[in-house]
């Protein structure tokens, strides 16, 4: 490794810990050791040294053996006249600049509270986001386990030219990576180059403003870290399992741009032991041979305009990108972005005007594939302001084609159509509302456009069950209303179907094991009344992905003998999930909490957990950051049910999967419920209360507490006495 560049790395792990260990000293005379130090609303710690030393860094004074740690690390300053192998004490300079930079950003959080948003998007007066907490950690981490989002670039300063940064943050998201920024070039930052630009920034587009200083590169080596931690299946210590993992599944790479400071190049050491790369647009010295990294560690004096793609080889990541005939960008990264007010164009649905969307299967001989019409204005012929309805009628035929397959095809407009640069979708079925900015009609975008994607990308993606796709879309009103009756007589025939299917009607369940990447012995076991544990997947979902790939995540499950009814336990599941989870999961209950419950990956819509002084379940979604009667937050009960683990007490269920009629059916049902978070138990009102009249208990809504009754066990006991809660009549069900 190069001599200039591992001397200028340990020079600068020097000078931070230096820097963090005199933060640390005036921490501890201000605050005392037992001030209480963390990243807000997370699991995990500290967690780079968390992952790596194992280590549970909660107090102040928890820090002092994390520092002698870190000291022994550091090899001694290069000199002139010794000549080393270099690569191991370089690796070792850059571990110790981790823990010494998180610690220091761990105090910066007591001293300087509001110097970090803490929010999913900047703030009007502070773009600085700060360490990720767990809520969006989870939500975005499943997009890193269905491969929409492979890697992130790491960006420490930025090219100074705004129009120059803002089209390699461009070209980064249509790639469907993560922009995690941080530091400066001449006191400007590549976020705030955004922002001049009028690019919104935040976690939705994925254009992530960490900090604004070298310091608060950790927050992206501790999302890789908790990446493998939750989701892999790596235990905390584990730093080897760490390092290999992110090394072959996080797909990472540091991108910096002008002058390359020593603390730059300590931070660039610390992140090759992860096995990210540095590219630099900077003439620096380059390390070519392979060795921790894919491919080379250091590379430079790249182009602006060859930067991403060149970033793209060195890390070794294969990017499809989908290449869709419109004027605007497309992908994954865009389907966060608002359409604001001062930036809309104009609008479709959504109450404003008549809107509807639907996919029906015909004939072969009744469709011209890849034919897009458009009947009425198109956005060019109106003015800005003015409103049109709107109904997009998708046909499709293909000879494995069926009208099951319908539903979920149609599901994918939402997401396709917000791929879309500068268009909002909200919504399905005739309730849909489509946004449209300005900047979008300025490239020329037309209703046409939205019609090339429905049938490029469904061809794309369900290519296996159909064979023709055209897009009749029309903003004419007569049209719109004619084809909104059509939908409503399709939308009928479908929930009749869906809401008819029962356990007992189907013999064959599915399964999804698209989260083994991330814990091997997960299998997620879908019925037609237990939707998957993360909301996306139902039983005709699992049937149309196994038509659309027989050897994928969804495979059949013949139930086999039912060996318990009450439990819901069957010979064949258990068959399958021994050999799916290579033997550490034998026997699985689709209906039980207590008896060898479903396994969870860590993607799960709410956690459900026994309280065992009320004799009841409480159930706990993953947006309510409060406490609970479990004495935990989320946060600390995602690590009870997660990781692929039976967990009797505690596992993860869907939000849908609460109205069920097996819910929790071995411990007694809904009537076993005893607690939810008011949105929760608000978002779920209508369906719940259909499920109480089922039960012969329609007071049984007003029976579940909630944060506002307590959030302690005792207080909610209170509360089931006084109601009369049939939980407490109950078996114990421990």
């Amino acid at each position: 490794m190069s001599k200039i560049i591992c001397s200028a790395a340990i020079r600068g792990a020097h000078n931070i810990v230096d820097m963090a260990e005199e933060k640390y000293e005036e921490a501890l005379k201000k605050y005392g050791a037992d001030q209480e130090v963390s990243f807000p609303n997370t699991a995990y710690y500290l967690p780079i040294i968390y992952s790596m030393l194992g280590a549970k860094v909660e107090k102040i004074g928890d820090m002092k053996d994390i520092f002698v740690e870190t000291r022994k690390l550091l090899p001694p300053k290069v000199t002139d006249n010794v000549w080393l192998p270099f690569l191991a004490p370089a690796l070792d300079a850059g571990m110790a600049t981790y823990f010494a930079e998180e610690m220091f950003e761990a105090v910066r959080y007591l001293n300087e509270p509001n110097f970090y948003t803490k929010t999913e998007d900047p703030l009007a007066d502070n773009i600085w986001l700060g360490a990720a907490d767990d809520v969006v950690f989870r939500k975005r981490g499943v997009e890193f386990v269905d491969g929409s989002a492979p890697g992130f670039a790491a960006i420490c300063g930025t090219p100074m030219d705004k129009d120059v940064a803002c089209k390699i943050a461009l070209e980064l998201q249509e790639k469907n990576l993560y922009i995690f920024m941080h530091d400066q070039s001449e006191g400007v930052s590549m976020a705030e180059q955004l922002v001049k630009n009028n690019v919104q920034v935040g976690w939705n587009t994925r254009l992530v403003p960490f900090g604004k200083s070298y310091t608060s590169v950790i927050f992206a080596i501790g999302f890789a870290c908790r990446v493998a931690l939750a989701f892999g299946g790596i235990k905390p210590g584990d730093y080897k399992g760490n390092l290999i993992y992110n090394k072959d599944r996080t797909f990472a790479f540091v991108m910096a741009f002008g002058p390359v400071s020593d603390e730059w190049y300590a931070n660039a050491a610390g992140a090759i032991n992860w096995g990210f790369p540095t590219i630099s647009a900077y003439d620096i010295p380059e390390v070519l041979p392979t060795g921790i990294c894919t491919y080379e560690h250091v590379v430079s004096q790249i182009p602006h305009d060859e930067i991403v793609q060149k970033a793209i080889e060195v890390r070794g990541l294969k990017v499809n990108v989908a290449k869709i005939d419109i004027p605007l960008s497309f992908g994954p990264a865009f389907e966060g972005e608002r359409i604001r007010k001062d930036d809309l164009f104009m609008e479709c649905g959504g109450g404003r005007t008549t809107g509807v969307e639907v996919l029906i299967s015909k004939d072969m001989s009744e469709i011209v594939d890849g034919e897009v019409t458009l009947e009425g204005k198109d956005i060019c012929d109106i003015k800005k302001g003015e409103n049109l309805p709107i109904s997009i009628l998708v046909e499709v035929a293909g000879r494995e084609m069926q009208s099951d397959f319908e539903p979920i095809l149609e599901r994918q407009f939402h997401h396709l159509i917000n791929y879309v640069q500068g268009i909002m979708h909200i919504g399905q079925r005739n309730i849909m509302w489509i946004r449209i900015g300005t900047a979008a009609v300025e490239k020329g975008f037309s209703f046409k456009h939205i019609g090339k994607v429905l049938h490029g990308k469904i061809h794309q993606e369900f290519g296996a069950i159909l064979d023709k796709v055209q897009v009749k879309i029309s903003t004419v009103q007569e049209t719109v209303e004619e084809v909104v009756e059509l939908a409503r007589g399709v939308y009928a025939k479908r929930d009749l179907r869906l809401g008819s299917m029962t356990d007992e009607s189907e013999d064959v369940f599915y399964s999804c094991t698209l989260c083994q990447s991330f814990a091997p012995s997960h299998v997620c076991v879908i019925t037609p009344e237990r939707v998957g544990m993360c909301g996306a997947y139902n039983w005709l979902d699992g049937k149309a992905s196994y038509q659309i790939n027989p050897t994928g995540p969804n495979q059949p499950i013949e139930k086999g003998e039912c060996l318990d009814e009450n439990l819901g336990e069957f010979s064949g599941i258990n068959d399958f999930v021994n050999q799916a989870s290579r033997g550490a999961v034998p026997n699985v209950s689709c209906y039980s909490l207590m008896t060898n419950p479903m396994t969870a990956c860590g993607c799960f819509e709410c956690i459900s957990a026994m309280l065992p002084q009320c004799n009841g379940i409480m159930v706990v979604n993953r947006d309510y950051m409060g406490m609970t009667p479990s004495g935990m937050k989320f946060t600390s009960l995602a690590g009870m049910a997660g990781g692929g683990a039976q967990t009797p007490g505690f596992m993860g269920v869907s939000k849908h999967y609460l109205t069920s009629p097996k819910l929790f059916k071995s411990e007694g049902g809904l009537k076993r419920v005893v607690w939810l978070p008011k949105m929760l138990k608000e978002e779920l009102r209508e369906k719940l209360m259909e499920r109480c009249e089922e039960e012969g208990m329609p007071e049984f809504f007003d029976m579940i507490a909630d944060e506002e009754v307590g959030t302690t066990e005792e207080e909610v006991l209170a509360f089931l006495k006084e109601k009369g809660h049939p939980a407490l009549e109950m078996e114990a069900a421990m």
